[in-house]
């Protein structure tokens, strides 16, 4: 998507800058159906607090779906550093926000992403990085723990990734079946995290410890 306009602001003389980018005719149209949706459920968009509602949701929409437009190799070559390095790499409790392809609400939660280097490291933000790319869209958990573990094992070629994810799905939780409490957990490993047991349960015994 091309970027063709922008939002900067100063905050009650703060020093903090809000920007927000989005582009002008998605953000157009998103506007005009949102408000035909706020007719459909039986409100009024011209009362005054809908009246810039649509406007607001449209380019929220915008900045929650951003990761279509980032490509998670790109990001990991951009920070590649040959290193003789050939033990786990953790980056844990990486925090996500999605949204459900199927309902289009959010779950949240965490992902614990680890490799082990075949020659080659990544900065230790670009798996934080690779892993918001991927949570950025409309998502489904399953689907897209297997796409962070596959694009590291593509991009870094190391000896084995591991990734686990723990979401809370709100969708289970503010409608259907009404479940608070569940929490949903997805793996995929690959190499040595798939081959040997001891590799994977190592990885599983440092992302559920906490350091004192």
């Amino acid at each position: 998507m091309e970027i063709i306009n922008n939002d900067a602001g100063i905050n009650n003389g703060t020093g903090y800058t809000k920007v927000e980018q989005w582009n002008d005719k998605t953000t157009k149209r998103l506007s005009e159906l949102y408000k035909e949706v706020l007719s459909l459920i039986g409100e009024n968009p011209e009362r005054e607090g809908l009246i810039k509602t649509p406007l607001r949701v449209a380019k929220a929409m915008q900045f929650l779906t951003q990761g279509y437009n980032t490509d998670p190799e790109k990001i990991i070559k951009s920070a590649m550093f040959k290193e003789d390095y050939k033990q786990m790499v953790i980056v844990k409790d990486i925090e996500i926000y999605s949204l459900c392809e199927h309902h289009i609400i959010p779950f949240i939660g965490k992902a614990h992403v680890a490799y082990i280097p075949n020659g080659y490291i990544t900065g230790l933000s670009k798996i934080a990085r690779v892993v918001e790319a991927y949570a950025r869209r409309l998502q489904i958990q399953e689907r897209m723990t297997y796409e962070i573990r596959d694009c590291i094992q593509k991009t870094l070629n190391p000896i084995g990734v591991a990734v686990v994810i723990e979401a809370q799905h709100l969708c289970m939780q503010m409608r259907g079946v009404q479940k608070q409490n569940s929490i949903t957990t997805t793996s995929a490993f690959t190499g040595e995290f798939l081959k040997n047991n001891a590799t994977r349960q190592e990885f599983i015994h440092l992302i559920s410890s906490k350091l004192s």
